[in-house]
């Protein structure tokens, strides 16, 4: 069982991993406990190429200086060769007695640093304050686990499901709070994405901004599905950041997304672009910002996404309901769409409800 000061050392871990930057590595942290408790040393991971926590930790040390100490690690040692060796070698080396970890390593290369670990008699210990760093982990986690970048869908829409007015009009659906809402989300992404459609008709800016228009410190990075080409006055060329381009597999766009370090992709794309998403399975959220307005007509929110029959209607999980101003936020999500012939079914005839 852990003891005070290393729980003590996890929090501490924890909290010096956030120095690192978020990107196609995560963010670590380590800490060396003498065998009576005191901090020796402590280190993070500063971007790839770099020491990993554990050996940026390891060297602030004398020759020696590790024997017999305990290292506490946000993330199990990994356990491969790549930029940087194995670091479950590097603590066996340094005369490491007791390894502990909060979150196992999902990569199929870099894990195995626990049993490795095990395997030179290290006593390891592993899940102290998993939760916590779950929740630092949490973007980058999703990627091992699904090879790619978490995905929001995001569109507004009025309560009869219509993205727009029958002239193609749409601003503004929603209110101003659910707008600032949308800005703080965007902000907490690392991609926005949007199709040539929307560009070529609404020009969007596609920056993350305060109420008053000012941009927000964090701004995600533009991307464009489609192969139209982006006019040279258009405003998210003023963007802070280039914005990319991909012709319309989303599967490689997401593959190379993912290469650059991007983990949380914002779908904005319109009705057609957030189809694509749902009919490919790549969706794992959505936020629907419902305006209490109708519209009518045949400017529906979501194009077809595949289903033909109720029996195979895309089944959500709602996750919250909010209200902001008068407007409603849910945020859904998604599940298989094998998910559908699971789902109970109702066998009377008498009504949809």
């Amino acid at each position: 069982m852990a003891s005070t000061a290393e729980h003590d050392a996890m929090r501490r871990a924890l909290a010096i991993a956030r120095n690192g930057p978020r990107g196609v590595n995560p963010q670590v942290g380590a800490v060396i406990l003498s065998p009576a408790g005191d901090v020796l040393a402590e280190g993070w991971h500063r971007g790839a190429g770099t020491p990993h926590a554990e050996v940026d930790a390891l060297s602030r040390l004398s020759p020696g200086g590790a024997r017999g100490a305990t290292a506490v690690v946000t993330l199990e040692p990994c356990n491969h060769t790549g930029r940087t060796g194995p670091c479950s070698e590097a603590l066996i080396a340094a005369g490491i007695s007791r390894a502990v970890y909060a979150v196992a390593d999902p990569g199929d290369h870099s894990s195995g640093g626990a049993e490795r670990l095990r395997a030179a008699g290290v006593d390891v210990e592993a899940g102290l304050l998993a939760a916590d760093a779950e929740s630092l982990l949490a973007s980058w986690l999703t990627v091992q686990r699904l090879g790619r970048p978490h995905v929001t869908v995001k569109w507004a829409q009025s309560l009869d499901g219509r993205a727009a007015a029958a002239d193609g009009t749409s601003r503004w659906i929603t209110g101003a709070l659910a707008r600032a809402d949308v800005h703080r989300r965007r902000a907490l992404a690392d991609a926005i994405v949007v199709g040539t459609g929307t560009v070529l008709a609404d020009d969007p800016a596609l920056t993350a901004r305060t109420h008053e228009g000012a941009l927000l410190p964090d701004q995600p990075v533009p991307v464009v599905v489609g192969a139209r080409a982006v006019p040279a006055d258009a405003a998210l060329r003023r963007h802070p950041r280039e914005f990319l381009q991909y012709p319309g597999d989303l599967p490689a766009m997401l593959a190379d997304l993912r290469d650059r370090g991007v983990h949380r992709v914002f779908v904005e794309g319109g009705p057609a672009v957030a189809a694509s998403f749902l009919r490919e399975e790549l969706a794992d959220e959505l936020l629907v910002y419902v305006a209490p307005v109708l519209l009518g007509g045949d400017m529906l929110a979501v194009r077809d996404i595949g289903v033909d029959t109720i029996a195979d209607a895309r089944r959500l999980e709602v996750s919250s309901v909010d209200t902001l101003g008068e407007d409603l936020l849910v945020v859904a999500t998604v599940r298989p769409a094998s998910a559908a012939q699971d789902a109970p079914r109702d066998g009377h005839k008498e009504g949809n409800v």
